[in-house]
């Protein structure tokens, strides 16, 4: 069971539909839309397409990250520290709270957390992961962790055995640590502006058949005409 689409929607909503079986939604990351826009594109899509999606960077990203300017309502200087890395904090908490509230509004059941690469496999870094996947609750939820930087296989193995969390991955940058679900991301091999060749696409199709369940969203620019060469080469 291999499931293709992208990170976003590359076409119009209506378009997309009728094209592919899943979509991540990719403004989560940046600031939850409105619930009611949440509830509008599970009404408008087909009764067995299946979004998926990105946990607020609030969670994952410290507020020195670039993307923070994308929000719209600023942090106070006041409580900056209090943000990303996945900090035991109130703050944190209440960033996952909205982003499980979008989840169920949509009918989403898997959520990615990305990483920034300076997410760093330092103890208090782990240590954080560890308290933050302990509290929440997450119901039936799939939590994918894609981190990012420095990280040893065997302490993603450990980490994810632990918390219950999938390992998700960039294929052609390293393999998942975890079995069963699969959930590779497509960023391009060395940038956004990559465009896989039908070797690269070759490759991803073994890959794809040897694993469990598997998520293949790409991510780079021509993710429309890639993900919809990929879907043909599988089917």
């Amino acid at each position: 069971m291999i499931r293709v689409g992208c990170c976003g929607f590359a076409a119009s909503h209506a378009a997309y539909y009728r094209r592919f079986p899943v979509v991540e939604i990719q403004q989560t990351f940046y600031q939850p839309p409105r619930l009611s826009t949440a509830e509008r594109w599970r009404n408008e899509a087909p009764r067995d397409f299946e979004f998926t999606m990105k946990a607020w960077q609030l969670i994952t990203h410290e507020p020195t990250s670039p993307t923070y300017r994308r929000l719209t309502r600023p942090i106070p200087a006041s409580t900056r520290t209090r943000y990303g890395s996945f900090r035991p904090t109130d703050e944190v908490l209440s960033a996952w709270n909205e982003t499980r509230a979008f989840a169920r509004a949509l009918g989403a059941q898997v959520i990615v957390f990305q990483c920034p690469a300076r997410f760093t496999p330092t103890s208090e870094h782990i240590r954080n992961l560890q308290r933050f996947f302990k509290r929440i609750a997450r119901g039936s939820i799939i939590c994918c962790w894609e981190p990012r930087g420095a990280w040893e296989p065997g302490v993603i193995e450990s980490l994810c055995r632990e918390l219950e969390l999938i390992h998700s991955v960039d294929p052609f940058v390293a393999q998942p640590v975890t079995r069963g679900l699969c959930y590779f991301r497509l960023h391009g091999r060395g940038g956004y502006r990559y465009r896989y060749t039908d070797a690269d696409l070759t490759q991803l199709v073994r890959w794809g058949r040897q694993a469990g369940p598997t998520y293949v969203l790409f991510n780079n620019v021509a993710m429309l005409e890639d993900a919809t060469r990929y879907l043909g080469a599988i089917r």
